[in-house]
Parts: structure tokens; C-alpha cells; sequence
């Protein structure tokens, strides 16, 4: 990508809104062994609005607890640290888009897009049996991996505008229009926000690289997880990341996952709970 391109986007990048600083500390401590429950409690518990949020969520039929939960300390010990993870960085995503944009990019279908894609590629993982630490990360990726049209639709409206137009009318990928109108696609632009919101690198590869099909499966399984989920949830239309085009597997996914992508949404369960649970969250 040219220097000139890269700074541009850069600049737009910035001046997304960092993730709050309690959100930031959560996501470093999950990333430390040596790190405790208590730490991560207490950093909650010194954000109320956090708190709230995350105790709101915790007590949807979005995770389906048997029980009230009514501290940070007991929702922690009920779902575990990465999942107080991913409902951090989900409430702290959700704050950031913004429902009247010049671009017409409909961020409740949107982020119904992306929190099936999230719940889709945590389920990938564990079934072909990831760490729950890997686990938890595709959930991240797959719920940040379409970030970088946020960027867009709030600081490009009109050329991303008539990406999403284009990509509509001729059935055409919206990374490829978003390369015409706008000389850059969202993946780079999520590559460069997921770091600046300092995720790890492996998540990092991954939004960057959701659409290639030319890396091995060996190269970044974050990346195939992502990659599949996000074909599923579009062939079964949970919610528009504004891209028509369904991708089928490449080789390397099929490799991955020994299943082309009928196969895998035949092969999976309770799709349409995935769905209705995403809907949950979004209207907590």
C-alpha cells in the first residue's frame, strides 16, 4: 500500500476514540498468566458505567444464567476472565458506532453481522479444539474483524457511500468497491484500528487478513475461524456488513475445517439461537 494511502488512513484511524482505559486494562491482564481474577475485578469495578453495562448483559438471555448475578466478582467466577473480555470489548464496540451516518451504513444490522460472526467463529474454535485463551480471541476478531467500515462511514461517508452502492448493484465485494472509491479497504483500516486499541498481534493478522484465501491454514488459525464465520453468518443473513458476496471456502478453509461452507452451516447447532442471542445483546 502506498505511503500516502497508509498516512491518510492513519489519520482517519485516530481520530476514532480509543477504547476506555478500563476496557485497555482488562484486555492486558487477560493476556497476563501471572494476572488474577481480583486485578481484573477491581479495574471493572472502578469503571461504573462498565459495570453496569457488563452486569446488564451478564443477566440477558444473551449468556442464559441460571441465576442473578449481581457483582463483577461473581460474574468472573460464573463465565471466566476471557469471556468478562469479550463483553468488555463488546459493550466498548457498540458505544463507538454511530446510527445516523451520511453513509446509510445501518450499524444495527451491522453489528448483528458482526456479534453472530464473533459467536460463530468462537465456535469453530472450540470445535476443533483451541485453547479457551484462542477460543476467546476469535470471538474478538470475528466481532472486530469489520471495524474499518466504521472508519469509514463515519469519516469517508460519500465514498463509502457509493462503495456500498456499488457493491450492491453489481454483486461485487465491498472490499474491492471500497479499493475503487476509496483507495483503501476496511480490513487495512481494521488492522490499523485493532492496533491502535493494542490487541494482540495474532488478532491484529486476523482482521487484517479476513478475506485472503491465499494464506495456508497454518499461518493464523484466528484468521481461518474468522474467515469461515464470516461466510456463515452471511449465508444464513444474520444481520449486513454491507458486502452481498458469500465467499465460498477456499482449499486451505476446507483443510482447516474438513467441511465446505453448506456443509458447515448443515454441520452446526442452534444457528438461529446464535442470532437471537446477538439480538438480545444489541438491544440490552
Amino acid at each position: 500500500m502506498p505511503n500516502s494511502k497508509n498516512e491518510k488512513l492513519i489519520v482517519l484511524v485516530e481520530k476514532m476514540p480509543a477504547f476506555p482505559k478500563s476496557v485497555q486494562q482488562v484486555v492486558q491482564l487477560t493476556s497476563d498468566i501471572n494476572a488474577s481474577a481480583k486485578d481484573i475485578v477491581r479495574v471493572i469495578e472502578c469503571d461504573p458505567v462498565m459495570t453496569v453495562k457488563i452486569l446488564k448483559a451478564i443477566n440477558s438471555s444473551f449468556y442464559g444464567l441460571p441465576q442473578k448475578i449481581t457483582s463483577v466478582q461473581k460474574a468472573v467466577v460464573h463465565i471466566g476472565m476471557n469471556t468478562i473480555k469479550n463483553m468488555a470489548l463488546g459493550v466498548a464496540a457498540m458505544g463507538m458506532l454511530n446510527a445516523h451516518n451520511k453513509a446509510n451504513f445501518n450499524t444495527s444490522n451491522f453489528l448483528l453481522h458482526s456479534l453472530t460472526t464473533a459467536a460463530i467463529s468462537k465456535m469453530l474454535a472450540e470445535r476443533i479444539g483451541l485453547s479457551s485463551t484462542q477460543c476467546s480471541d476469535c470471538f474478538v476478531a470475528g466481532l472486530l474483524h469489520d471495524f474499518g467500515k466504521v472508519v469509514f462511514a463515519e469519516f469517508m461517508p460519500d465514498e463509502f457511500k457509493l462503495a456500498l452502492e456499488k457493491s450492491k448493484e453489481q454483486q461485487l465485494s465491498l472490499h474491492q468497491t471500497e479499493l475503487e472509491f476509496i483507495g483503501l479497504n476496511h480490513a487495512q483500516a481494521g488492522k490499523i484500528l485493532a492496533e491502535k486499541w493494542e490487541l494482540p498481534d495474532s488478532m491484529c493478522d486476523a482482521i487484517a487478513h479476513h478475506h485472503d484465501h491465499d494464506l495456508s491454514p497454518s499461518q493464523n488459525v484466528l484468521r481461518d475461524c474468522v474467515f469461515a464465520a464470516n461466510q456463515v453468518s452471511k449465508q444464513m443473513q444474520f444481520g449486513d456488513g454491507g458486502n452481498p458476496l458469500i465467499e465460498s471456502f477456499p482449499e486451505s478453509i476446507v483443510t482447516r475445517f474438513d467441511l465446505t461452507l453448506s456443509a458447515m452451516c448443515d454441520a452446526l447447532e442452534d444457528l438461529e439461537s446464535i442470532k437471537t442471542d446477538a439480538q438480545s445483546f444489541i438491544n440490552l
